[in-house]
């Protein structure tokens, strides 16, 4: 993976912190996200074709806001990450808020100019406003903050990750997460995610194995319930780990279907052809 130069500082310049995001159709949630990034010496937003508020909301917030078109969140991310001049940037998602002691931590780092080249920052994840501690929910380690130059997304479809050079550390404050507010949000959303990762893993030449689509699910709910102590969660936590389960296996039912598409589809370019 490439990495920009990091830009060169003049003398007794405080380093500056750029705060992005992206964002499509998120009028409910683009006020408190950048209101909480109003700290920052930048914020960047860049849309990918939202219908509703979501822009007219943003301009109260920032005049750096741009527009493009949906290429994967890891390339949409790299764009957003490209259109930032902070010496350190934090990568914040619409339904993420910044709370106040978190705000002084990432300021602490970006006026110290380090040391680290990233910083991993924990999430508090929100189940219909409820506060999620087990079944891997929390701490939920994400990478957020890293100094310019030294960070990029992959560019993967979902579940896309910063991958630095340098050396890693972690801040002490949790991002409040406010992930689904119900589980009809969460079916709708997680069956876009898991035909994003059935595409990724075909790009990568993942092929289905026998047992995809019965094992890995049962084993997921099998973590998330037990290992991961999601029983501790009552009736929530069976209901998180059974709509996990859910998510595997569609993920690899995608991913077959993807393959039978693909196989269809060029025996059919190979047919003879008959006058």
């Amino acid at each position: 993976m490439e990495f920009k130069n990091r830009k060169p500082k003049t003398e007794n310049r405080k380093p500056k912190l750029s705060v992005f995001v992206i964002a499509l159709n998120q009028e409910a949630h683009i006020g408190p996200c950048l209101e909480s990034a109003a700290f920052a010496d930048e914020i960047v937003v860049v849309d990918t074709g939202s219908t509703d508020r979501t822009m007219e909301l943003a301009q109260s917030y920032t005049d750096r806001i741009y527009q493009t078109e949906w290429q994967g969140f890891g390339h949409t991310k790299n764009f957003a990450l490209d259109m930032t001049a902070g010496d350190w940037v934090f990568s914040l998602d619409t339904d993420e808020r910044i709370p106040p002691a978190l705000q002084d931590e990432i300021l602490e780092v970006a006026r110290a100019d380090g040391p680290l080249a990233a910083y991993r920052v924990p999430r508090k994840n929100y189940f219909a406003g409820r506060w999620v501690r087990y079944l891997g929910w929390y701490p939920d380690y994400v990478l957020r903050l890293f100094r310019r130059g030294q960070g990029r997304f992959g560019e993967r479809e979902v579940h896309e990750e910063v991958e630095v050079s340098g050396k890693v550390g972690h801040l002490k404050t949790p991002l409040d997460h406010y992930s689904y507010n119900s589980v009809s949000e969460y079916l709708a959303r997680n069956d876009r995610y898991a035909r994003l990762a059935a595409r990724e893993m075909a790009k990568n030449g993942r092929r289905p194995l026998p047992g995809d689509l019965a094992w890995r699910p049962f084993f997921t709910f099998l973590k998330l319930y037990f290992l991961r102590r999601g029983f501790l969660e009552g009736a929530l936590g069976f209901t998180l780990a059974r709509l996990s389960s859910r998510y595997t296996f569609l993920k690899y039912y995608y991913l077959r279907e993807l393959l039978q598409e693909a196989e269809t589809n060029a025996h059919r370019s190979h047919r003879p052809h008959r006058p």
